[in-house]
């Protein structure tokens, strides 16, 4: 699944990754596109908080690719 939140600035990139984190099943991922170069640092902190991990972030053009996946419980 992709979380398209290019054009917006912070919280909302990481507040529609939680919404779509909500529900997944253990070792889900999802990659959130963004252009706010603080989701960088405030998506690894969120999926901290929800104990999963960020699994890549790549980025092209101006836009963040963030890869994340669900913990062992379930998200939300």
């Amino acid at each position: 699944m992709t979380v398209d939140a290019r054009g917006h600035r912070c919280p909302v990139p990481s507040l529609r990754l939680r919404r779509a984190l909500e529900g997944q099943a253990a070792g889900a991922r999802l990659t959130l596109l963004a252009t706010d170069s603080m989701a960088r640092i405030d998506v690894p902190f969120l999926m901290r908080e929800l104990g999963g991990r960020v699994v890549q972030i790549e980025e092209e053009d101006g836009v963040l690719s963030i890869t994340v996946e669900t913990g062992d419980a379930r998200t939300g």
